[in-house]
């Protein structure tokens, strides 16, 4: 077998350079929350392929529902064949989603691929054009989510104009200095200035910022966002792909606030490592778009819907949106006590719901100091180490955990003790 820096060498000359890369590893082999790279060497997986492995990697359900599928058929494409696993797991989320509305839901194969579908929905609905997101929002890297995405570099770099009617509002986070009043005001600015709310099709936002920095939207405006939107019948679409499926401690975030959305987007960890991605939202809403109007052809994968199946059980059977919680409450307590206990003033912020946890890592405790060149160390120290974690957050200053929620208590402890040992010596440095 090849070794890691052999197949480096093949992937520079390979692949373009605007796929990015965490680690000059390669993967062998994983298991729940542990991964080997072609060297043999182990890493405890605080990534989980950024928030796809809720269920951690090849749980045994999930196999078992793919290895039967794949018995049957492959691929017929929803459109000319219909299968019976599509329609079963539209059925289930339509129930699980919040809010009593009847639902219907569109499978898809990518996060960018459901925004974009919202999008469609919402215009065809609404027969109006506008969308608002957020600065810090992330929606995926196809031409329209891309401009929702509220970031420049590295999504935009290059890549412009821009679609038209996109408009932006500060997303409302404390820690930075934004209250929601802020983010209120600058809509209704928004609205005198710019564009009417009779124009704007949908309002797009994360009920925790994923790439942004893992900041939770206040519940009291997600509530204002949900009676400004009924008042002027706009979209609401929530963009769950990251928070989705037991992440938060809820089956999706939404649920904290106890608001219903008009459409919820879902990828990531509905499929457990399979790709699938879909849109969730009001009957009357759904039904909006014309026959032929929305699919794909390799929409709603059968062998991805059969997984997705098998991890709406296990997240049932195994309690997870409550083991999100515990893990989440363990990493807080940990990350505060060290920072407590030793006296580390990088660690500015420690925040999340259930497992959705942030690490915010600035100078002298300063929040306008963001510590972007200590966050790049430690996920490499880490990962030298044996960890491996991620970093976001619109200034590169944020470690985000995302473990599997199915992690064993003592892997969760051996990768907490990895981090610990690599910040406190980072930190003396």
């Amino acid at each position: 077998m090849a070794t890691n820096a052999e197949l480096q060498m093949l992937r520079e000359s390979a692949i373009p350079r605007g796929i990015s890369n965490l680690l000059p590893v390669f993967a062998a082999r994983a298991l729940n929350a542990e991964q080997w790279d072609v060297e043999g060497k182990r890493y405890i997986d605080f990534a989980a392929g950024i928030a796809v492995l809720n269920t951690g990697h090849l749980h045994p359900t999930v196999k078992r529902a793919v290895s039967e599928q794949l018995e049957h058929f492959s691929h017929t494409c929803f459109q000319v064949t219909q299968y019976e696993s599509y329609v079963r797991l539209a059925d289930r989320l339509n129930k699980l989603a919040p809010g009593p509305t009847p639902k219907k839901t569109l499978f898809l194969t990518t996060g960018a691929e459901a925004v974009e579908n919202a999008v469609k929905i919402a215009r065809a609905y609404t027969k109006r054009s506008a969308v608002i997101a957020f600065s810090g929002a992330f929606h995926g890297r196809t031409m329209y989510a891309m401009g929702l995405t509220g970031k420049v570099a590295p999504y935009k770099l290059g890549f412009g104009p821009m679609p038209g009617e996109i408009f932006h509002l500060p997303f409302p986070a404390a820690y930075l200095g934004v209250p929601q009043s802020c983010s209120l005001h600058a809509l209704d600015t928004l609205f005198k200035a710019d564009v009417d709310p009779s124009r704007v099709a949908a309002i797009i936002i994360e009920p925790v910022q994923g790439e942004g920095g893992f900041y939770p939207a206040p519940i009291e405006f997600l509530r204002e966002l949900r009676r400004i939107c009924t008042e002027h019948g706009i979209v609401l679409i929530v963009d769950e792909v990251q928070t989705g499926f037991a992440r938060t401690g809820k089956m999706f975030a939404l649920e904290y606030a106890q608001v219903e959305a008009d459409l919820i987007t879902v990828a990531k960890s509905l499929a457990g490592g399979f790709p699938l991605s879909g849109v969730i939202g009001k009957a009357e809403i759904m039904d909006a778009p014309a026959p032929g109007g929305l699919g794909g052809t390799y929409a709603g994968s059968p062998v991805a819907c059969a997984a997705a199946l098998a991890v709406l059980d296990v997240i049932e059977k195994e309690q997870l949106c409550a083991r999100a919680v515990v893990i989440g409450t363990l990493i807080k307590e940990r990350l505060t006590k060290l920072r407590t206990d030793r006296g580390l003033k990088c660690i500015g912020d420690v925040r999340g719901l259930g497992a959705m946890i942030a690490l915010e890592l600035v100078k002298n405790g300063d929040v306008s100091q963001p510590d972007a060149e200590l966050t790049k160390a430690l996920v490499q120290r880490a990962a030298a180490n044996g960890l491996l974690i991620l970093s976001c957050g619109t200034r590169a200053n944020v470690i985000r955990f995302l473990a599997p929620l199915t992690i064993s208590d003592a892997i969760l402890e051996e990768g907490l003790q990895i981090l610990e040992r690599c910040l406190i010596e980072l930190a003396a440095i």
